[in-house]
């Protein structure tokens, strides 16, 4: 039985499958390699959807295959229905892209220092880079990829009480974005063994390395009703990112790494930002698995 037909799924996941559907289409028409990634990955082989307590959908694309997209989307795109949040584009300082839907609202655990800054409901398109060969420059990819972060959040207006995280994304500001970038993208190993998603929003270096084929076999699974494509190596990906994954989170320990505290699919953001501006926000990791 289709999810959506049957009422199960909220208006908010309806809306990002309709966010996954024109951003699948356009791949297809450009012939541009994608795979859901993480939870949204793990969803496919569990759920064959979403994860019933996740709010987010995340697809994945080699750094090629990510700016190609970026590259195409803009002309195949609705501008009334959609909008194509580009990594660094004037009012979205952050290191990935987001497709969004216009005349929605996704107020999520931030308060923007733009005021111009969309946020519409969204679905999260992360590219995936060069790792070098040699174990230390991989790590110096790691540490550069740290600071591209840190910098991204202070000037989207990242809050938190931490004195420590506060400190080095002040320090973190001063230094130059564009030569730590290039050392992340690493562009010139277009055919290294390895890859990584240093800027996939993962904490830990070991988690966020992977082999090359693993992002360029794909498989096709059902997700709420459509086939998608996921890593033909989805084990042992996602056994990489949650152990056993086939055995769910405990009820008290679930939750969702990003988490909107308003949304609506029917009002635009703009609707809230004077309420925006009074929320608290605190700082929240559960695990999605």
């Amino acid at each position: 039985m289709n999810s959506v037909a049957d009422g199960r799924l909220s208006e908010h996941k309806i809306v990002m499958l309709e966010l996954l559907d024109r951003f699948d289409a356009i791949c297809r028409k450009h012939d541009i390699p994608y795979q859901l990634f993480a939870g949204s990955a793990l969803g496919a082989v569990r759920h064959q959807g979403f994860i019933p307590w996740d709010d987010d959908l995340d697809v994945v694309m080699l750094r090629q295959d990510y700016e190609r997209f970026l590259r195409v989307a803009p002309g195949e795109l609705d501008p009334e229905a959609y909008f194509l949040q580009e990594e660094f584009s004037t009012h979205w300082p952050m290191y990935f892209s987001k497709l969004r839907k216009n005349n929605t609202a996704a107020i999520e655990r931030y308060i923007p220092r733009d005021r111009e800054t969309h946020q519409g409901i969204y679905m999260d398109i992360f590219p995936c880079d060069n790792l070098a060969d040699n174990p230390l420059v991989r790590k110096v990819q790691f540490a550069a990829s740290k600071v591209v972060i840190a910098k991204s959040l202070y000037r989207r207006g990242y809050l938190t009480d931490s004195r420590v995280k506060t400190l080095i994304m002040q320090v973190c500001r001063v230094i130059p974005g564009s030569w730590m970038r290039s050392i992340v993208h690493r562009k010139r190993d277009r055919r290294s063994a390895s890859v990584h998603t240093f800027l996939g929003g993962g904490v830990r270096y070991d988690k966020n390395i992977f082999p090359r084929t693993w992002f360029e076999e794909s498989v096709l699974l059902t997700f709420e009703g459509r086939t998608v494509p996921v890593s033909a190596f989805y084990h042992e990906m996602l056994t990489r990112l949650y152990g056993d994954y086939m055995v769910p989170t405990p009820e008290d320990q679930r939750g969702c790494k990003v988490h909107a505290e308003i949304v609506d699919t029917k009002r635009s953001y703009s609707d809230y930002l004077e309420i925006q501006k009074e929320m608290k926000f605190e700082e929240y990791s559960r695990s999605i698995r």
